[in-house]
């Protein structure tokens, strides 16, 4: 069969439509009552997600060719590897506000929904940028550099959620319940509707993961300009990773070069971009270089953990919130 030359409005719309069926089951059927996700179930929903990316590509080999299923490939590896890096920072921010485990997977659930509109909209002005200016696809490149280098070289930040500004201007406008009234956003205090200590965790997440989309988004275009391509491996790699926290949560300060391994996909990925004029590298070979040196750094870090090291930054335990 011969490939479209373009995606059309309802491979669009039937994509959209299949991930809000999906979220609708999953918050109203799986998990309409609070409690705690176990591992067992968190690892089968990444598996089935994961087996659910690879049918996708499958699919797009009729539709769009081999490339552009090997581009959402590359494109997928590269955002999950990075969500594993938010999945340490969403543990960090659940363990500072005290969030008991059944709750967390509702902050999850909104904390995707709010990230698929932010990236969404991200992909489209990147899109429209590299189109229009392609100059800007140098500027990308040159931004993953900085950061990969940045992350080699660089110590670890510790995360202090007290001082985002974006929660502190919330609570600086509106009241906050000083407990949780079991998973709601928002409670009954003296009369008047006030948000709950869930609500300022959400709004953390949601700024966290804006945060890693200014790395992540600006990586893929150095694999494809495609924007059906870009949002769906991207859409792909958010809902894995809400099952990817509760499967890793608790393993990952066990991944000491994980870091590192990502720094390396940067920095290549965005080398690729700045001399994509000249050079040309084969899908197949960036596909490859991402697995392989993301796969090398897990490896090489349960070794380490074999032998007894962790990642101190890690094992930091952040003070409980103040009161």
């Amino acid at each position: 069969m011969d490939a479209v030359s373009q995606i059309q409005w309802w491979h669009w719309a039937s994509f959209v439509l299949m991930v809000l069926i999906f979220l609708a089951m999953d918050l109203g059927l799986f998990h309409r009552q609070a409690r705690e996700v176990r591992f067992r179930e968190a690892l089968g929903w990444t598996c089935l997600l994961v087996f659910a990316a690879l049918v996708f590509a499958w699919t797009l080999v009729p539709v769009l060719g081999r490339d552009s299923a090997l581009e959402f490939l590359t494109g997928y590896l590269i955002e999950l590897s990075l969500s594993m890096d938010n999945v340490f920072v969403i543990a960090v921010i659940f363990q500072y506000f005290a969030v008991p485990r059944a709750y967390q997977h509702r902050v999850l659930f909104w904390g995707i929904m709010g990230a698929l509109a932010m990236r969404g909209l991200m992909i489209w002005l990147g899109a429209e940028l590299v189109e229009h200016y392609h100059w800007t696809l140098y500027l990308f490149g040159l931004f993953l550099v900085f950061t990969g280098i940045k992350m080699l070289v660089g110590d670890d930040a510790e995360v202090q959620p007290e001082a985002n500004p974006v929660v502190r201007l919330v609570c600086r406008f509106f009241p906050v319940a000083k407990r949780y009234d079991a998973q709601r956003f928002t409670t009954f205090e003296q009369g008047r509707r006030i948000l709950t200590p869930l609500a300022v965790v959400l709004v953390m997440v949601e700024t966290t993961d804006l945060i890693f989309a200014l790395d992540s988004i600006p990586a893929i275009f150095g694999i494809t300009t495609d924007r059906f391509i870009i949002f769906t491996s991207n859409v792909f790699a958010i809902l894995g990773l809400r099952s990817l926290y509760f499967v890793l949560a608790g393993a990952v300060a066990y991944f000491c070069y994980l870091k590192f391994g990502l720094a390396i996909v940067l920095v290549l990925v965005g080398f690729k971009m700045l001399v994509a004029d000249w050079i040309v590298v084969p899908t197949i070979w960036s596909l490859a270089m991402v697995g392989t040196t993301i796969i090398t750094s897990m490896l090489l870090s349960l070794l380490a953990a074999k032998r007894g090291k962790r990642c101190c930054a890690n094992e930091t335990t952040p003070p409980p919130p103040a009161t």
